[in-house]
C-alpha cells in the first residue's frame, strides 16, 4: 500500500527512543537477512533474543525469507507489521527502526534518516551510512514497520545453554582444574610474602647495618624465588596438558555430533561458518583453562593484597579501590561495542574463508572463465570487512589499555604522594612505603587482570552461541525403536521392497511443495527408473527415499516397516547409493571403494570394481588399487570416478541400489556393460536417468512432473533376468 494512502498514525515514534538500543546482528546463514532484521527490531522493542534462538524456533527456506514469512515471524513475536510502498521523500515519516527491501534480494534495518545521511544496519555487513543519492540506488521502495502489538510485554527469549552442555562428556576436567587452582594459590602465597623482603631489608638490615640479617634474608627469599619458579613451571605444564586434553575431547565430541546432523543443516550453512564454529571451541577452551584459573587466582590475590594494604593504611587503599571501580565501569560501558565488533569480525572471517575455499575447489572454472581477478576482488572486499571489524575491536582494546594506564598511573602518583606525607609525619617507615607500594602494584595489576578476564568470560557467550549452532542442532534419528517396540533388522541380502505413502515435502511452511502426495512402490528385485524434466523433484524424491530429507507429510517404508522405526543407520546399512554430489576422499582407490573399512576385503573390492567395469583400468595404473586420489578425485576422469563410486556402493552388498545419474559421464559401451552387470545382481534398483539406454534397462518407468507422479508404464524392452 502507498504511504500517502495510509499515513503513519499520529504519536508513533519516528526516531529511535531514548534508552533503547538497536543492535547490529550479522547473519551467519546465506539466506537469513530477513530473520536477522526482525531480530534487531525485536531486541530494540524489548525482546531479549538472538539469531540462534530465532533460527531454531522458525524454520526458514534455503531460498531465503520473503515478506509472507517475515509477517508470520513478527506476529509470533508479538509485533504488528505494516508493509508499505513509498518514495524517498516519505522516509522521515516511517516509524523507526523498520525493515527495508534492499537491492532486490536483501533486507536491512533503517536506523535513522536526516537530510545528509541515512544510516542502516545491514545483516550482511554491519552499520552503513549513505547520502540520500547513494541510498536511492539500493532502496527498492518497499518497507515494513514493526511495532509492539496490543498486550506486548518485554521478555527474554534466548537460547539457554551451559558450557558443560556444549562440551559433552569430558573426563578429568574438574580434578585437573582443582589441581591447577591449588598450585596457583600456593604460588600466590609466595608472591604475597616477597614484599616483606623489601621492608625488612630497609627497616632492619640497612638502618641497623646488620650484615648477618641481610645475608639470612637474601638466602631465605632466594629459596622462595626458587620455589616460585618451580611451582610456576609445574603449573604451566599442567595447564598445557589440560588444554590439549580438553581440546582433544571437546573437538571430538563436537565433530562426532556434526557428522550425525541432517543434510539440511549443511545445505543452509557455508563451510567457512562451520569451520569458524570449530575455532570457537578452541577460544572457549583457552579461556577455560587459562582465563578461569587466572581470574580465580587473581581474585584471591586481590583479596590478599587488599587485606595487606588495609593493614598498612585504609586511606591509601581507598584510592586504589576508587581507581578500580572507575576502570571496571569503563570496561562495562564498552562491552556491548566490543561484543558487536568481535561478532562482526568472526562472521566476516568465516565468509572470506568460505570464498577462499570455493575459489580453491573451483579453480578450473575460475581459470576457464577468466574470473580470477573478479574472485580476488570479491575476496579482498571480504578480507577488508574482516580487517575493518578487527580494527574496531583493536580500537576498543587500545582505549581500554589507555584508560588503564592513565587511571592506575594517576592512582600511583597520588598514592606515592600520600604515602610520602605519611613517612614525613612519622606514621610510615621507609620500609613500609616500599612494601606498601609493592602490594599496591600487585593489587592494581591483578585487579585489572581480573576485570579483563571477567570481560573475556562474558564474551564467551558469543563463541558459545556459535558452538551451540552445531551442538544443539537435533541429530538424525539414527537409532530405531527400542525396548518392546524394537524392530528386528533383516540382515539377509535378498532384494527388499521400498514404499512411499502420501509423501509430500517442502523446505519451509511458506514455500511451495517440492513433492506433493507421492505414492510409489518399488517391489523387491524390481528396477524402477525415475525420469522427468530437470528441477521436477526427482533428486529430492530420492533424498526423501533415503532418509536424507524428512518428509513433511507421509512416510517411507522398507519391507513394510517405517524407516524411522527401523532406524536410519540400520536402514542405510542395507542401501547402496551413487548420488550426483558424491565425491571421493583423500586415500587410495581401494580405500575409497571400501570407504575406509577397518578390515577391507580385497577380493570383494576387486569383484565390485569388475562389476563397475573399472577393474581393468585400475590394474593398468602403476600402483593399481593403491593409487592415490585427491579429495575430489584428482587424477581420474569423471567416468572413472562414477565407476569407483558405483563399486563403493556395491561393496556394501546392498539390498536396494539407488543411482542418481550414476552413469551420466560414461560412454555408451561402458554404460551398457555396467547396466547389464548390475542388472544381473537381481537387486532392487531405483535409477534417476535421462538417457534412453539407461531407461530401457528398467522394468518400470515413472515420470515426475512438478513434484507429482505424472504417469508410469511397464518397459517392454527391459531385459529378462
Amino acid at each position: 500500500m502507498s504511504l500517502d494512502q495510509d499515513p503513519v498514525p499520529p504519536g508513533v515514534t519516528r526516531r529511535l527512543g531514548l534508552g533503547r538500543h538497536l543492535p547490529v546482528i550479522v547473519q551467519t546463514e546465506a539466506t537469513e537477512c530477513g530473520l536477522a532484521s526482525i531480530a534487531m527490531i525485536a531486541v530494540y522493542h524489548g525482546i531479549d533474543t538472538d539469531l540462534p534462538t530465532l533460527r531454531l524456533r522458525f524454520a526458514l527456506s534455503r531460498k531465503g525469507t520473503n515478506f509472507e514469512s517475515m509477517v508470520r515471524i513478527a506476529a509470533a513475536l508479538g509485533l504488528d507489521n505494516r508493509p508499505l510502498k513509498l518514495e524517498m521523500e516519505h522516509l522521515p515519516q516511517l516509524a523507526l527502526p523498520c525493515v527495508l527491501h534492499w537491492d532486490m534480494n536483501h533486507f536491512v534495518v533503517l536506523k535513522s534518516v536526516s537530510a545528509r545521511r541515512i544510516v542502516i544496519h545491514d545483516p550482511a555487513i554491519g552499520v552503513r551510512s549513505f547520502t540520500p543519492a547513494e541510498f536511492a540506488q539500493h532502496f527498492t521502495g518497499i518497507a515494513m514497520e514493526l511495532t509492539p502489538a496490543a498486550g506486548f510485554e518485554p521478555r527474554r527469549e534466548k537460547l539457554e545453554f551451559t558450557l558443560r552442555g556444549l562440551m559433552g562428556r569430558i573426563t578429568g576436567l574438574g580434578a585437573s582444574l582443582g589441581q591447577i587452582v591449588a598450585l596457583a594459590v600456593a604460588l600466590e602465597v609466595v608472591v604475597i610474602a616477597l614484599p616483606f623482603y623489601l621492608q625488612w631489608v630497609v627497616d632492619h638490615g640497612l638502618l641497623a647495618a646488620d650484615l648477618d640479617l641481610l645475608a639470612i634474608l637474601a638466602i631465605g627469599f632466594s629459596l622462595l624465588v626458587l620455589l616460585q619458579s618451580g611451582l610456576g613451571a609445574v603449573r604451566g605444564w599442567w595447564v598445557a596438558t589440560l588444554s590439549a586434553r580438553l581440546n582433544f575431547q571437546w573437538l571430538g565430541n563436537v565433530f562426532g555430533h556434526l557428522v550425525k546432523l541432517p543434510l539440511e543443516f549443511f545445505e543452509k550453512r557455508h563451510v567457512g561458518h562451520i569451520i569458524s564454529c570449530f575455532g570457537s571451541v578452541t577460544v572457549i577452551q583457552k579461556t577455560l583453562t587459562t582465563g578461569v584459573v587466572t581470574a580465580l587466582v587473581d581474585a584471591l590475590m586481590v583479596l590478599g593484597t587488599a587485606a595487606m594494604m588495609a593493614a598498612y593504611s585504609l586511606q591509601l587503599m581507598a584510592v586504589s579501590v576508587v581507581a578500580t571501580l572507575l576502570y571496571a565501569g569503563l570496561r562495562w560501558s564498552v562491552f556491548r561495542a566490543l561484543r558487536a565488533a568481535s561478532a562482526e569480525e568472526i562472521i566476516h572471517a568465516a565468509r572470506q574463508q568460505t570464498h577462499f575455499l570455493e575459489t580453491a575447489s573451483g579453480i578450473q572454472s575460475v581459470r576457464l572463465f577468466g574470473r580470477g581477478n573478479l574472485r580476488r576482488a570479491g575476496w579482498m572486499n571480504m578480507l577488508a570487512d574482516q580487517f575493518n571489524a578487527g580494527l574496531r575491536v583493536q580500537r576498543v582494546h587500545i582505549g581500554n589499555e589507555t584508560a588503564q594506564t592513565l587511571l592506575f598511573g594517576l592512582e600511583r602518583v597520588l598514592v606515592v604522594w600520600l604515602a610520602a606525607r605519611s613517612v614525613l609525619a612519622g606514621s610510615f617507615t621507609v620500609g613500609m612505603l616500599f612494601a606498601y607500594m609493592a602490594y599496591k602494584e600487585l593489587f592494581s595489576t591483578r585487579v585489572a587482570s581480573m576485570i579483563d578476564k571477567l570481560s573475556e568470560l562474558a564474551m564467551l557467550r558469543l563463541h558459545g552461541e556459535r558452538v551451540a549452532d552445531i551442538v544443539l542442532a537435533e541429530a538424525e534419528a539414527a537409532e530405531g525403536l527400542a525396548g518392546a517396540n524394537a524392530v528386528e533388522v533383516d540382515l539377509s541380502r535378498r532384494p527388499a521392497r521400498i514404499e512411499l505413502r502420501g509423501v509430500s515435502y517442502r523446505y519451509a511452511s511458506t514455500e511451495p511443495w517440492v513433492l506433493e502426495n507421492v505414492n510409489l512402490t518399488v517391489e523387491a528385485g524390481e528396477c524402477l527408473a525415475l525420469t522427468g524434466a530437470s528441477g521436477c523433484g526427482k533428486t529430492t524424491l530420492v533424498k526423501v527415499m533415503l532418509g536424507l530429507l524428512p518428509p513433511t507429510q507421509g512416510e517411507v517404508l522398507f519391507d513394510g516397516t517405517p524407516i524411522l522405526h527401523l532406524g536410519l543407520a540400520n536402514y542405510r546399512a542395507l542401501i547402496g547409493t551413487v548420488m550426483q554430489e558424491d565425491r571421493l576422499f583423500s586415500g587410495s582407490l581401494a580405500d575409497n571403494i571400501c570407504f575406509f573399512d577397518a578390515e577391507p576385503d580385497m577380493a570383494r573390492i576387486e569383484a565390485c570394481a569388475k562389476i563397475a567395469a573399472i577393474d581393468t583400468e585400475i590394474q593398468a595404473m602403476p600402483m593399481g588399487y593403491h593409487t592415490l586420489v585427491g579429495d575430489v578425485g584428482v587424477g581420474i576422469s569423471g567416468g572413472q570416478k562414477q565407476r569407483v563410486l558405483l563399486a563403493r556402493s556395491l561393496y556394501r552388498e546392498p539390498r536396494i541400489l539407488v543411482l542418481d545419474e550414476a552413469t551420466s559421464h560414461l560412454d555408451l559401451r561402458n554404460e551398457q556393460t555396467v547396466n547389464h552387470a548390475v542388472a544381473a545382481m537381481r537387486l532392487t534398483r531405483v535409477v534417476v536417468a535421462h538417457r534412453p539406454d539407461t531407461i530401457a534397462m528398467a522394468d518400470r518407468v515413472v515420470v515426475i512432473e512438478h513434484g507429482r507422479v505424472a504417469g508410469e508404464e511397464r518397459n517392454a524392452e527391459a531385459p529378462v533376468s
